[in-house]
């Protein structure tokens, strides 16, 4: 499995914690942009920001491209 197979399922993996946990308890922002340590949401959307921000350069490579933004 390539690398950025890898860092996909480990996106939609965080993305199956997430569905189930949001379906059973709900979500706000707090929740998710500052849930404090120990909550099962912790530094998740950073985390899969930085995922996804891999992956995206990856992609570019592959393609010759370039992002027109940076994070």
């Amino acid at each position: 499995m390539s690398e950025k197979a890898k860092l996909i399922a480990e996106m939609l993996e965080m993305q199956k914690m997430f569905q189930e946990y949001e379906s059973k308890n709900g979500v706000d922002s707090s929740e998710y942009f500052a849930a404090e340590e120990g909550h099962p949401l912790y530094g998740y959307a950073k985390k899969y920001q930085e995922l996804a921000n891999k992956v995206d350069e990856m992609a570019h490579k592959d393609k010759g491209s370039t992002r027109w933004f940076t994070s």
